[in-house]
């Protein structure tokens, strides 16, 4: 029985033809789980050759889903997602994790340029230090298994130089700075399934045990002074049950407060942002470490997404600078 994701792949293949079958000579030799190794680094390689396009990996890793089947499902996640990261000895590292496209019953063409971020930048280097990138899927289920903590858990304890969360935002780019702990975005994800939460009733993920809101903890005074097409915001806004909407000065600021949304939202930005830092604070490992929303766009355009990466990249190589 296909899930709604893979439902889509027959309209997709007519719809998208050149888009959804770009890698599919990647896809179809070999074994699942060595094609799916295969189809990461193909895209990656793809996207740093010019071709601004973080589509074709995603529609080619539910073909290679499909062909392999349920026992061989979660290899061709992992392996087609970059995961799990593969962490360079003896160097400065920077990690770096993206989102797959959404939003596709709306429009079958829509890009991500946090993905594809993640895909031009990975393996490069940034002011000395060497990314290191994977991107994530757009299910509550996966966040619900875990899935942030079981790929952020080894890198963590490697300390890298500083850790960046992306995802596709708003109109400009926002440096995210409160992230919140429940579920409130009425969104549905690429598998149709709502996150369970509402701006009245906001929902606990299960098994998340923290405070209501944390702070990010990246240079966000020199990543804010990046010039560009599009403003850099230090977003403080969050929204809470009883106080509503409020510009927080500091995580002290909003305790005792419920929370509606953090200041990535109420959906799986928020949700990548608070685990991520959640997490760091469990293991107590210091570095700094935050959420970037990138700006947002209809469908998919290389000459607005090829400028979003290049500020990206001067965002994070500001941050970079902002701690060594």
């Amino acid at each position: 029985m296909k899930d709604a994701e893979t439902a889509r792949l027959a309209v997709a293949e007519t719809e998208l033809a050149t888009v959804a079958n770009r890698y599919d000579q990647v896809v179809r030799h070999g074994s699942a789980a060595v094609a799916a190794g295969r189809l990461w680094r193909h895209a990656v390689a793809d996207v740093q050759a010019g071709h601004l396009d973080d589509r074709p990996l995603y529609w080619a890793r539910l073909k290679l889903r499909q062909r392999a089947g349920a026992p061989m499902r979660e290899e061709v996640e992992q392996a087609s997602r970059g995961l799990p990261l593969a962490w360079p000895a003896g160097e400065k590292t920077l990690l770096l994790t993206g989102f797959d496209p959404f939003h596709l019953d709306r429009d079958f063409g829509q890009s991500n340029p946090s993905g594809l971020a993640v895909l031009a930048l990975h393996g490069t280097r940034i002011g000395g230090a060497r990314v290191v990138g994977a991107i994530l899927p757009v299910r509550f289920a996966d966040f619900d298994a875990g899935l942030v903590e079981v790929a952020l858990e080894a890198p963590f304890r490697q300390r890298p130089l500083l850790g960046i969360t992306v995802s596709m935002g708003r109109d400009g780019f926002d440096l995210e700075r409160f992230p919140g702990r429940r579920r409130s975005a009425a969104t549905l994800d690429n598998a149709n399934v709502s996150g369970g939460g509402s701006p009245e009733y906001p929902r606990v993920p299960p098994g998340l045990a923290g405070l209501e809101f944390l702070e990010f903890s990246l240079p966000a005074a020199a990543m804010a002074n990046v010039p560009g097409r599009w403003p850099v915001r230090d977003n403080r806004q969050v929204a809470t049950l009883a106080g509503g909407s409020i510009t927080a000065t500091s995580a002290a600021h909003l305790r005792g407060q419920i929370a509606v949304a953090g200041s990535p939202g109420g959906y799986l930005s928020n949700e990548v942002a608070y685990r991520s830092l959640l997490l760091q604070q469990r293991l107590g490992v210091s570095f700094p470490l935050g959420h970037v929303h990138v700006p947002a766009l209809a469908g998919h355009d290389a000459g607005v997404e090829g400028p979003i990466v290049c500020q990206l990249r001067a965002i994070v190589a500001a941050a970079v600078a902002g701690v060594t």
